[in-house]
């Protein structure tokens, strides 16, 4: 295992990290303190969770493991989406923002929580309440620093500016979704980020599922268990690049998701690619990835696919 700075926060964190939305839902309790034992076994140290993962009940399955571990880690979480059943438990206001951390640390059973990422664009809330609600947050120290996932390179520069004007704390990480068939992050916000020292920490690497070949073969998983993703992944264009892309991985005897992971990891302005598990099985032969550190050539070449 390899340890990359986080952006400007001077953190040091795992190259992967464990993305934990299986719990409480694919993976029961038992399966996912044991994913964390091995995680941690494997050298990783770097958590990502959020308030509304399964209701709530992915951060208490955390909360019930992390206890005696919680200084070996670096945990997130993300506010934004419905959890709770209020009209108002939803959304970057201030009041769903605080009321939501602070709901996140009992179910953490922790004090603090070193990231908290604003995990969508609210069009409906004025972005000066919701930085504002993070800078309070991270002064009174239940909060260590601030990012935003699924922002637009403006939407998070905006934040910036915010920010800069008002003196609150900065954004110092950006979480977007990139694979093989998701690549509009380069396009702008890498370039971004790269500009501005934002550390970048990507989920979906292996396109819900889709990249390890499995639907090829008539299995199953989030493109057929979650609209959300099917639509997502909806493009005959993606089938076709993931049969070549799995023939590759075939002729090089590699995994299909630790070369899929592998590939987003190569990538020089990656700090730490999330991947999750639904059982040991699957985190295993996903963390193979660390066996295969690709050359330019090598990634150029599963690019052009």
């Amino acid at each position: 295992m390899e340890y990359n700075r986080l952006g400007k926060t001077g953190l040091l964190v795992s190259e992967v990290c464990l993305g934990t939305m299986t719990f409480g839902n694919e993976s029961d309790e038992k399966t996912s303190q044991a994913l964390m034992e091995r995680a941690l076994e494997a050298g990783i140290n770097f958590f990502d969770a959020a308030h509304n993962y399964n209701l709530g009940k992915t951060e208490e399955i955390v909360g019930r493991w992390i206890g005696p571990h919680r200084d070996q880690i670096i945990l997130t979480s993300k506010v934004y989406f419905p959890c709770g059943g209020g009209m108002n438990d939803q959304g970057l206001s201030r009041r769903n923002i605080i009321r939501s951390v602070e709901k996140s640390l009992k179910r953490l059973q922790t004090d603090y929580i070193d990231i908290v990422y604003l995990h969508h664009w609210d069009e409906n809330t004025c972005l000066e309440q919701s930085m504002g609600a993070l800078n309070t947050l991270i002064e009174q120290g239940k909060v260590h620093y601030a990012g935003v996932s699924n922002f637009s390179a403006w939407q998070t520069m905006r934040a910036q500016a915010i920010a800069e004007a008002r003196g609150f704390a900065p954004i110092s990480i950006v979480q977007p979704m990139y694979s093989l068939v998701k690549r509009q992050v380069e396009v702008e916000i890498l370039p971004m980020a790269e500009y501005e020292g934002f550390a970048v920490v990507p989920y979906n690497a292996l396109g819900a599922g889709l990249l390890t070949g499995k639907y090829l073969e008539g299995g199953s998983g989030r493109l057929n268990e979650a609209e959300m993703y099917r639509q997502r992944y909806d493009n005959p264009q993606y089938v076709e690049i993931t049969r070549k892309f799995v023939a590759h991985a075939k002729e090089k005897a590699v995994a299909p998701a630790a070369l899929a992971l592998a590939w987003v990891m190569s990538h020089p302005l990656i700090n730490a690619a999330i991947f999750g598990a639904r059982n040991l099985e699957q985190f295993e032969n996903t963390l193979t990835c660390l066996n295969h550190r690709l050359t330019l050539d090598a990634r150029r070449e599963i690019t052009a696919l």
